[in-house]
This record gives C-alpha cells, sequence and structure tokens, in this order.
C-alpha cells in the first residue's frame, strides 16, 4: 500500500472511535506507518513488520505521543474525530456562532423551520442547512460523542422541543441561550417529565464563557471559546484538516515532492500541540502551520534541505524557544517542541 492509499482510508475512517495512527520516528524503515481501529491494522505503509510484543504496546496507547519499544520509537496519534456542531436556529447569535466555529473547524449543521433564516445560514456558511420543523429536523441527527448541540431558538416552547430530542441522543456537548430563570423552569419542567435531573444540570446555560458579551457577535465569542474548551480538553490529534488531507491522499498535486513536519513531543508553553502538522511543498509553499515565526522557518528550510538530498530518512529536530528567544520572533510564549521531518513518497 502507498501513502496516499493509507491516508485515503484513515481519511475514510475518521467518523470511527478509538483511531490510532502509529509511526515510525526513530528505528529501522523510518516513516513506516500503521493506521489502527481498535487495535486492529486497517492499514499498513512501509516495510517493517511489528512485532506481536510492538503492537500489544501500541495498543495500550490512550493517547498522543512517544512510545518506546525495543527496536525504536513510534509517535502515536490518537486520532480525534471531526466535531460536528448541531445549532438550533439560526437567528443573528447563530449566524456569528456559524462563522466562527466553521473558522475553528467544528462542521457545522443548522436546523430552522423559517426559510428566510435559513437562508441565512448557508449565507454564513454552515456545511449544511435542514429547513424543517425542530422536531422533524433532529430526527435526521444521530448524534455521537463528537456532536456538540447549541440550542439558540426564538421561544422556550421551541427550545423544550429541541431538548426533549437531544437527551435521548449521544453528545458531548448540549448548550443553550437563556436566562438563568428560564433555564431553570425548563428543567424543572422536563424532570416533571422524568428526565434525570443530572443530565439536565449538564446543559451549559446560561451558554458561553462569561465575558460580559452584550452584542451578537460578542455572544458568539463567548460562546464558541467554551466550544473550543470542550473540544480541546482531551489529548487527541487533529492535525488533519481538509486542505492537508487533499494533499496526503493525492487529489492536489500528487506528483508535487514534499515534506512533512510534525509536533511529537513539547515541554513548557510552545504555542502549538502535540500531533500539529506542517506540510512543505518542493516550490516552498507550507500548508497548515506549526507556530509561525523564526522556528516555523527554520523547520521550513530543513524540509526544503531534505527534499534535495538523494535518500533523506526522517528524523526528529528540537526547537528550544526560551522566552527571550520567543519574544524576538513574536511569539507569546516559549518551551521546547520536538519535531519528526521526513519525505513523503507515494
Amino acid at each position: 500500500m502507498n501513502l496516499f492509499e493509507l491516508y485515503k482510508v484513515l481519511n475514510e475512517n475518521q467518523q470511527q472511535n478509538n483511531n490510532f495512527l502509529a509511526t515510525v520516528i526513530e528505528g529501522e524503515n523510518t516513516g513506516s506507518r500503521y493506521f489502527m481501529e481498535n487495535g486492529e491494522i486497517l492499514a499498513q505503509y512501509g516495510n517493517r513488520k511489528l512485532t506481536e510484543e510492538e503492537l500489544q504496546t501500541l495498543k495500550q496507547s490512550e493517547e498522543s505521543g512517544i512510545v518506546e519499544t525495543e527496536n525504536g520509537k513510534f509517535f502515536m496519534e490518537a486520532l480525534k474525530q471531526p466535531a460536528h456542531l448541531v445549532i438550533c436556529g439560526a437567528g443573528h447569535v447563530a449566524q456569528q456562532v456559524i462563522l466562527l466555529a466553521a473558522k475553528v473547524g467544528f462542521k457545522v449543521t443548522v436546523l430552522e423551520d423559517r426559510v428566510s433564516f435559513a437562508g441565512e445560514a448557508r449565507r454564513a456558511g454552515a456545511d449544511q442547512v435542514i429547513c424543517d420543523s425542530f422536531e422533524n429536523a433532529l430526527k435526521q441527527i444521530p448524534g455521537s460523542e463528537n456532536t456538540y448541540f447549541l440550542v439558540v431558538t426564538r421561544g422556550h416552547r421551541y427550545d423544550h422541543v429541541c431538548l426533549s430530542s437531544i437527551l435521548r441522543k449521544p453528545h458531548c456537548y448540549v448548550g443553550m441561550m437563556a436566562s438563568r430563570g428560564r433555564s431553570a423552569l425548563l428543567k424543572k419542567q422536563m424532570e416533571e417529565e422524568g428526565f434525570d435531573r443530572t443530565v439536565l444540570d449538564e446543559i451549559h446555560t446560561p451558554v458561553g464563557m462569561q465575558i460580559h458579551a452584550e452584542t451578537p457577535e460578542e455572544i458568539a465569542v463567548s460562546i464558541v471559546s467554551e466550544l473550543i474548551k470542550e473540544k480541546n480538553s482531551i489529548r487527541k490529534t487533529s492535525g488533519y484538516d481538509t486542505e492537508l488531507m487533499e494533499y496526503l491522499t493525492g487529489q492536489k498535486e500528487p506528483d508535487m515532492p514534499k515534506a512533512l513536519a510534525t509536533i511529537v513531543a513539547r515541554r513548557g508553553s510552545a504555542p502549538r500541540g502535540i500531533g500539529t502538522k506542517m506540510l512543505v511543498l518542493a516550490d516552498g509553499r507550507i500548508i497548515g502551520t506549526i507556530g509561525g515565526g523564526c522556528m516555523e522557518s527554520e523547520v521550513q528550510h530543513l524540509c526544503l534541505r531534505m527534499l534535495h538530498e538523494e535518500k533523506a530518512e526522517g528524523k526528529l529536530f528540537t526547537v528550544d524557544m526560551t522566552a527571550s528567544q520567543a519574544e524576538e520572533e513574536g511569539l507569546v510564549c516559549g518551551g521546547t517542541i520536538r519535531v519528526f521531518l521526513e519525505v513523503l513518497g507515494e
């Protein structure tokens, strides 16, 4: 299997749970990869065959990080499923949430029963808009452990309809825009209808971070900030955005030589997390970022140098950003990162 094919399998199975990508970063056949689901290898790139002991060691991983075996080091990526934000209602606040949530990586679905507001949601950039009653629209949303529900309807009875359906579905977050009084009243009503009080108390309402927001734009910032906090509370890798995946699967410029830089470890307050990736194309273009500044430029030049070597092998590169260096380079923090650099083959 070539590398394009492996990433196609990864891309097709991103919705599944317990996905890991193991990459050899030190030792025999550096750059070999093993895409695993629930401990079973679904796709493999490279000639290295895992020993049974290595496989058992890798299976024990629960989060992203470096795993050492007798024969080398692996970077284990616990792959985060794409976060799906389902917004009930497409009013002025919802429209601003759509704009911001899309920018920070959420797939956004909007449910709205008014045609004109559904059109506004589409113009704001929602990935999917279902124009139907909230009751019927929610029947089309199965929910999952990566589904975030946000209820911003125009009235108490619509909130009730939405929550009654949402709380019966798998989810990782439920938020509702309402006053404390309205929230308490609705929770009391739903408890009397048989809903578990513990589940009701897990609803984020009033929704959003407390930043004294007033305008729709400010309220959207507070809501999306809370969504980001929830999404990033688990140490998993979300380094495969749509554009990067298009290059890794060969959809874009398959014949263009390219090198990949991946942060595999970090200490201190380094600007980007484990699993963050930057693709460097032979003509100097970069896809993604690992933090910016002179540090990123240095990594870019190392990748370009590797692309001009006849048989460049993958290697680990350490960037030590002291506080003073970070200030000079325009970064807000220091810290140390280890980056795995490799030239990608087909």
